[in-house]
């Protein structure tokens, strides 16, 4: 069988003007069987639909604060960078996976990009706008889980996972705030904000507050996470399939 190919969101580093990539996303990928690529910074119509030509599903990573104008808010002080450009494509990527029932799987930043342009709201600080003693922006090392969240039972992870209680690690000082309509909760952390989600009535765009991509090696859910994301873009509309 041919392996799905995944296009893979790009991280941006401003000060030293370059496009770059954490391995885990990468690596995490590969070992559930799937071949990933990173996509160029480009919200170019015609590069965008060759890309959803091309790739079976699309990882959305973590990296600079969704802008606030994705959800129609103002800039906070507290707001970090942002990257106008990468927002601008990726909702671009978002819109037409939905419509093509693409599998989309979404990391931090990714759940909370995922959640703003279908229609939701986000804390721009959780600090400064809704102040909680448990530690969401943990030190390293990021393998080593920091907190809790409760997986609702009924939902399509607790169905993967078969837990209703993970142990998480966390990186991160945004957060969902008001859940987009076309969304649903499928994970809480103890403090009530939203770890993980899925768009309803779609076959797989699943995103996770946390972060598999820095713990696959050492915990068994996040390589479920991984290869059930593999499996859906194995399984997508347009994927080739057997050789030839």
């Amino acid at each position: 069988m041919k392996r799905p190919i995944i296009g893979v969101m790009p991280l941006m580093d401003y000060e030293k003007e370059s496009y770059w990539m954490l391995p885990g996303y990468m690596r995490g990928i590969e070992m559930a069987g799937g071949i990933p690529i990173m996509l160029p910074l480009s919200a170019q119509g015609d590069v965008v639909l060759q890309m959803l030509q091309t790739c079976s599903g699309f990882l959305f990573t973590g990296g600079q604060d969704v802008s606030p104008a994705v959800y129609g808010a103002a800039r906070a002080k507290q707001c970090g960078e942002i990257c106008e450009k990468r927002d601008e494509m990726e909702k671009q990527y978002l819109l037409h996976a939905c419509k093509m029932d693409k599998p989309v799987f979404g990391i931090c930043r990714g759940i909370q990009f995922i959640n703003a342009a279908l229609g939701g709201t986000l804390y721009q600080d959780i600090p400064a706008q809704c102040a909680s003693p448990l530690e969401h922006h943990q030190s390293p090392p990021y393998d080593v889980p920091c907190h809790a969240v409760t997986i609702l039972k009924g939902s399509p992870l607790y169905t993967l996972l078969q837990k209703d209680r993970l142990l998480v690690n966390s990186y991160h000082h945004q957060a969902i705030w008001d859940l987009a309509p076309v969304c649903e909760a499928m994970a809480y952390s103890p403090d009530g904000f939203v770890e993980a989600i899925r768009v309803k009535e779609k076959r797989f765009i699943w995103a996770v507050q946390w972060h598999p991509e820095f713990n696959y090696m050492v915990e068994e859910s996040s390589r479920q996470l991984f290869s059930e994301f593999v499996r859906q873009c194995t399984a997508a509309p347009g994927w080739l399939g057997t050789c030839q």
